[in-house]
């Protein structure tokens, strides 16, 4: 097992485990010398299902393999059916 620093994953791919694109890694967040989760850059068919926005905070407990690649747990990904099931009866 290689260790990586944490400048070495800034700019890496980010993959869903289900081989999807996500994005791009653009910092860590650290919370008493500890990763406590990632700011990816979205991009693809992702922006989509976050209603647009161009990054996101995924926790670091979501993360399953960093490499030459990210991999991300697709249920970190919010779901257009949960997203449906916040709306109101009346809206759906």
């Amino acid at each position: 097992m290689r260790i990586k620093k944490v400048s070495e994953v800034i700019g890496t791919k980010v993959y869903t485990d289900s081989g999807d694109f996500f994005g791009e890694v653009e910092e860590a967040n650290l919370q008493e010398n500890k990763i406590e989760g990632w700011r990816i850059k979205v991009g693809g068919s992702v922006i989509s299902l976050i209603g647009g926005a161009r990054g996101v905070i995924i926790p670091h407990q979501f993360v399953k393999a960093i490499s030459d690649v990210f991999i991300i747990n697709k249920s970190a990904l919010p779901s257009q059916e949960s997203e449906m099931e916040d709306l109101p009866e009346d809206l759906i």
